[in-house]
């Protein structure tokens, strides 16, 4: 049959990303409790397209996805966009996993257990400059804000908020571990399930634990300084506000692949 994606064009315009997005696939992801946890992404994957190509072969994208989707860990992304790249013969190649993961948390007083949901991307890249991978966690916490208890007789407005962590690793790092960065460094955790000794210790730690969102992405950040397995990072605080029509937010920006150097 006639292959008229692999037809010459004339009109010398490079294309530097094309294929599919939005697409949902099942995948299998490191679980550190119950070894591996099974989830839906959504997917994007696209490669450059030379000047002298009229069209892509899209199935062949749906091909790797489906070859590679048991195996969507840090390890192996570089794997599955070297493969797209050979697969499409293109000099860049890009893929895109947005996923649900979900942590069992106890509850501090009762040990209650319930599943609370992180979001988690990993946005890997393979092109001439070599491969980058960029892992995103968001998780929920919560914050109390400082301003608030000082200035009330009594309370203090509190709300939930998210930490977003984004990172270059030079290893692999449980996702749990981020979660567990973030809720050190809120007023407190967010849980799925609390009973009312719960919810009494809950309220009064962030009570006790005040924290802005310059607080908290001030000690994400030093904690991303901390840990030698990150070379980069993103972390960002956003607050959802209970009293405001606003949402209150800080973010920091640390590259320690260069520090120490001249």
């Amino acid at each position: 049959m006639r292959d008229v994606q692999s037809e010459a064009d004339y009109r010398n315009m490079g294309i530097d990303r094309v294929g599919i997005r939005d697409i949902s696939w099942p995948i299998s992801v490191p679980d550190r409790s119950e070894g591996t946890q099974e989830t839906i992404a959504n997917v994007s994957l696209s490669v450059s397209l030379p000047h002298d190509y009229r069209g892509t072969h899209m199935s062949r994208f749906v091909e790797v996805l489906s070859s590679q989707e048991k195996r969507v860990t840090f390890h192996n992304m570089e794997g599955l966009v070297e493969t797209l790249r050979s697969r499409l013969s293109a000099r860049d190649a890009h893929a895109v996993f947005d996923f649900p993961y979900f942590i069992t948390k106890s509850a501090p007083v009762s040990g209650a257990k319930g599943r609370v949901r992180c979001d988690v991307r990993f946005d890997a890249s393979l092109t001439e400059d070599g491969f980058d991978l960029l892992t995103s966690v968001t998780s929920p916490v919560q914050t109390l804000c400082p301003c608030s208890r000082e200035i009330s007789e009594f309370g203090a407005h509190n709300q939930r908020a998210h930490a977003v962590m984004e990172v270059r690793l030079a290893c692999f790092v449980w996702l749990e571990e981020f979660v567990q960065m973030a809720d050190e460094c809120a007023s407190a955790p967010i849980y799925s399930l609390l009973k009312r000794e719960d919810e009494k210790y809950i309220t009064e730690h962030a009570y006790m634990n005040p924290k802005f969102v310059e607080d908290t992405v001030r000690d994400l950040a030093l904690k991303m300084n901390a840990d030698e397995r990150v070379l980069w990072y993103r972390v960002s605080v956003a607050s959802h506000e209970s009293i405001h029509n606003h949402d209150a937010f800080a973010e920091i920006t640390g590259d320690k692949r260069n520090a120490g150097k001249q």
